[in-house]
């Protein structure tokens, strides 16, 4: 592959609900490209992007995958994505790194459910994007009723660039209202033929042209005086407009394909080459601390990394964006995230699985290396010296959770480790060995994701698990106030033990008056990890136990609520006040109070 400059790599994600024709579409992008010399099928499993055993198993895309052509002057990386809310962590780390989002959406189901979560997060990222109406071939199709849907959940900013002549199972022609040009396809679909816009469509097309010149002119005062002006925009004014328009979120362009029949995916590259920002030509990237960090190869290097996955024979491959600078093979960098070095023996860029030895990776560009031993998602690479850390991924929150349970009990640590290794490749996935409980706690995005969860450890590690439910956090707490005492006498030759303690024990509740029928000399509250509070009192009179001996009395209280006498659950709400005891000048000490 020819070196490409930062301005002319454009990284794109595709995103939408499952089985809106992501995967498809890739397979188009890569086809008409000349990446690949024959388009697969997510039914014969053969496709560039769904590589994977179990998503030829499910027959649906479960982990993001990266890809690239090379389309006239542009060098497009192109991220699928899975479609399914389970998997919405790889949406997450996918949209950090895309200049461009390309929402694809069946225009025979119109804007379907999670489809708002997704472009909710790229609204809050302010990540330009585009619409595809996909299965423009599809008998239901309703080309005008999609459209509608999204412009009622994405706002009026949508803008038809492209509308189909004829929708349905005779779908062949496009008209392109920026071009004035309609595209007939043949039944391969591939390279269309240019033909005029018929008569009856004319009216509409002026319209929707109209309408488009109208809304880029309204993002650029220039461009809008060069409008009042004409009436109309020259071609070059529309591509400075469009660009500004998308670049600045203001413009969501539509383009219609039939990814079934390769139809309409060449025309979305030639948009993406000549109207889609890269990142150069997008606000700088921020660090933790809110510092800018220009897209610019000649700035000193730093580098993002977005994905771990796990490979065999080859341990953890890291995919890589670079946010500045250079980097290339056998140089070393600073994981900024823990202060420790790393040594890129190895870079590649990706075709799928396929991968493609490179020497250097410039600004704007993303590539993937391996054997990074201390680096891992949401980490940053830098050069020594550049004290930055870009700012994180952040991913949702979980919303199931499952308690593990292995068939052989020689595997627990086995399956502790697993599951370590596959938190680090999906950061959705949490894992917590809860000694309350005294079960592992795997929290996931639903039950799909807690299944491949499942499929992973079985396939890859040879361990038989099931899921069960997590037990009850129960708390427990003292119902009414008692009296205590108890003396600790341990004789065995030589200084023994000897502490004797007295105490109230009772139910705390907020604004609860001090105790009246002892002395109080000293009050501590304190605020319990796990809910409630502790409020301990020195009531001590006398001089009966020495005050350098209540902090290991505290600590036996505290050692108590950890382990209640009902279930072993952790106590709460409760008020202990330590008002006598007995003290030898020998043999009392910490460890027998």
């Amino acid at each position: 592959m020819k070196s490409y400059n930062t301005e002319h790599i454009k990284n794109v994600v595709l995103v939408g609900h499952s089985g809106s024709g992501k995967t498809s579409l890739a397979e188009c992008m890569l086809f008409e490209a000349g990446a690949i010399n024959r388009r697969g099928t997510v039914a014969d499993n053969n496709t560039v992007s769904d590589y994977n055993e179990l998503e030829h198993e499910r027959s649906n895309s479960i982990f993001s995958s990266l890809m690239h052509v090379e389309w006239k002057d542009a060098k497009i990386n192109i991220i699928d994505t899975p479609g399914m809310d389970d998997f919405i962590g790889e949406v997450y780390a996918a949209f950090k790194v895309a200049d461009t989002g390309i929402l694809v959406l069946n225009a025979a189901n119109g804007v379907e459910v999670g489809t708002e979560m997704i472009w909710e997060y790229a609204d809050h990222l302010k990540k330009p994007m585009l619409i595809v109406a996909n299965h423009l071939d599809h008998e239901k199709t309703d080309f005008e009723n999609t459209i509608d849907q999204a412009k009622e959940r994405f706002g009026r900013k949508v803008t038809v660039v492209q509308y189909p002549f004829n929708q349905g199972l005779e779908f062949n022609s496009i008209i392109d209202v920026l071009t004035m040009t309609m595209y007939v396809f043949g039944s391969d679909g591939g390279k269309p033929e240019k033909k005029p816009i018929p008569e009856s469509e004319m009216e509409k097309a002026n319209r929707l042209h109209n309408d488009l010149i109208e809304t880029i002119a309204e993002n650029d005062e220039g461009l809008m005086e060069k409008f009042f002006d004409k009436g109309t925009l020259e071609e070059s004014d529309m591509q400075k407009g469009l660009l500004i328009s998308i670049r600045n979120h203001e413009l969501f362009p539509v383009f219609c394909t039939s990814a079934k029949h390769n139809m309409g995916s060449g025309r979305l590259m030639g948009f993406i080459d000549y109207c889609c920002p890269s990142a150069a030509d997008l606000n700088p990237e921020k660090t933790t601390t809110g510092l800018d960090i220009p897209c610019n190869p000649n700035n000193p290097t730093v580098a993002f990394i977005f994905k771990t996955v796990s490979e065999s024979h080859l341990g953890d491959m890291s995919y890589i964006k670079v946010c500045s600078g250079k980097i290339s093979t056998g140089m070393d960098l600073v994981n900024t995230s823990n202060n420790t070095t790393e040594r890129l023996s190895q870079l590649f860029i990706l075709q799928g699985k396929k991968r493609e030895n490179v020497n250097e990776v410039v600004a704007g560009d993303i590539c993937a290396t391996v054997k990074l031993k201390k680096t891992h998602t949401n980490n940053t690479l830098a050069a020594k010296g550049q004290d930055v850390e870009m700012s994180k991924i952040i991913f949702p929150e979980s919303k199931v959770q499952a308690a593990v349970e292995v068939h052989n009990k020689g595997d627990e640590e086995k399956m502790g480790l697993a599951l370590h290794h596959i938190a680090e490749e999906d950061p959705t996935i949490i894992i917590d060995h809860n000694q309350e409980l005294k079960q592992t706690i795997v929290n996931a995005q639903g039950e799909l994701h807690l299944a491949v969860v499942k499929w992973k450890i079985e396939h890859l590690y040879n361990i038989k698990l099931d899921w069960v439910k997590p037990r009850i956090p129960y708390r427990e707490t003292i119902q009414k106030s008692v009296r205590s005492d108890y003396r600790h006498k341990k004789q065995s030759g030589g200084a023994g033990q000897f502490a004797e303690v007295h105490m109230i024990v009772e139910p705390y509740y907020e604004g609860m008056p001090d105790p009246k029928d002892v002395t109080v000399r000293g009050r501590e509250e304190f605020e319990l990890k796990w809910g409630g509070k502790l409020v301990f009192y020195n009531c001590i009179v006398g001089g009966s136990i020495d005050t350098r001996f209540l902090p290991s009395i505290l600590k036996g209280v505290n050692e108590k609520m950890t382990n209640g006498p009902l279930t072993g659950s952790y106590v709460r709400d409760v008020r202990v006040s330590v008002f006598d005891g007995k003290m030898h000048a020998v043999d009392s000490n910490d460890m027998a109070f």
